[in-house]
This record gives C-alpha cells, structure tokens and sequence, in this order.
C-alpha cells in the first residue's frame, strides 16, 4: 500500500493539488483495477465516483446501435472524466461508455466531496476548470475530424491520437477494431492504411500497426 500510496500522491503533486488535498483524496478514494478491452463503465450508468487515472489509457466514446462508435477523448494518468463530473453534479447517467485500452488503475473518489473541494482547494477548481476545457477542445477536434477531413486524414489523426496517448508508435488493433471506432467498414480501412503505408506514414503487421 505504501508503494500504491507514493505513486498516486506524486501525480497528485504533479497536478498541482495541495498536500492537504492529496492526503483527502487518498485517505477517500480506493484503487480499481481494470483490464484491457472491459468496461469501465458502460453508457446509463449512473454516476457516483469520480475516476482520476493512475496508471493506463480510458477510451471514452458514443456509441450507435449497430456498435459503430465515434471515440470523444482518452483518459491519460493524471486526468479525470469531465463527462462524469457533470453527469454527477447533474445527477444524469452517463451517456458515454469508458473502456481500458490497456491494463489501468483508477483512483476512485466519492462524488460528493467534490462540492467541497471545489470550494476548499484553489488545485481541484483549476484541476476541473482545466479537465473541461481540455475535453471540450478534444471534443471540437472530433467533430472536426467528422465533419471536414476525408477519410485518410481521419484515420492519421486516430493513428496519432492512440500514439500519443498510449506513449506508443505501436497501435495494436485489427483492422475491424479501427473500423468499428470510426464508424466505417473493414474494406474502407484497409484501402485507407493501405495509402498510409504507401506514403511512408505507418508500417503494417499482423493485427498491429507501426507509425513512421
């Protein structure tokens, strides 16, 4: 525990949060664990905890009724769901889904101590001020994405985006698994990373792709 307790008070430090806060939100929160690929929450759930991310990537996204999904944003170490801070404060249940794209430790924190903090500790104002500015311009790039780039771009940007929130060059998705994120077919995506590769901009493997 000790260990555990080191790791997330130093991210907790590295936010700017006071130490009195960082000594709250450990001595109220309590650590889950999620494995890559499950839920860790599903759309209509209602809204209790509010997660920061210790350890691992979160895919925040919508999704359509035949599974097509459009992905929102990534929860990196350090950041929270904005969604859920308003779907509590709202007392709505989420209209996102939130899956582990890798193996990831959340601290999960009781929602009504938020109100208080708020108040009490200048760190977690500017922490929620600047968690939803962050995700609303995330958000407007998305729908950028949807609205004015052509396919190739679209899928570049996705690339990217798994790059820089995982750290990794390394994307590991099938070619289905990228179609179904941006509500395409596998033929599109395949022709699409086909052209990538052919400019120099990624390499293909099996089931895993390698950015240049």
């Amino acid at each position: 525990m000790l260990a555990l307790e080191i790791k997330l008070k130093n991210i907790l430090n590295i936010i700017g949060f006071e130490p009195e806060l960082r000594e709250e939100i450990w001595t109220s929160g309590n650590l889950k664990k999620v494995r890559a690929g499950e839920f860790v929450a599903g759309a209509g759930s209602p809204v209790t905890h509010i997660p920061i991310v210790i350890e691992g990537t979160i895919r925040i996204f919508r999704q359509g009724d035949y599974g097509n999904e459009v992905i929102l944003y990534y929860m990196k170490p350090g950041q929270t769901c904005s969604l859920a801070i308003t779907c509590y404060q709202g007392s709505h249940k989420t209209r996102a889904g939130a899956i582990a794209e890798e193996n990831t430790e959340i601290w999960s924190i009781p929602g009504h101590l938020m109100d208080q903090w708020v108040i009490k500790y200048q760190g977690f104002r500017k922490f929620v001020f600047q968690s939803y500015q962050t995700r609303f311009d995330e958000i407007l790039s998305t729908v950028d994405g949807i609205s004015f780039m052509n396919l190739d771009a679209r899928l570049y940007k996705y690339l990217l985006d798994k790059k820089n929130s995982n750290c990794n060059k390394i994307i590991k998705k099938t070619h289905q698994q990228i179609a179904n994120e941006l509500n395409t077919s596998r033929v599109v995506i395949s022709r699409a990373l086909k052209i990538l590769e052919h400019n120099q901009k990624i390499e293909q493997h099996r089931n895993w792709i390698e950015l240049s």
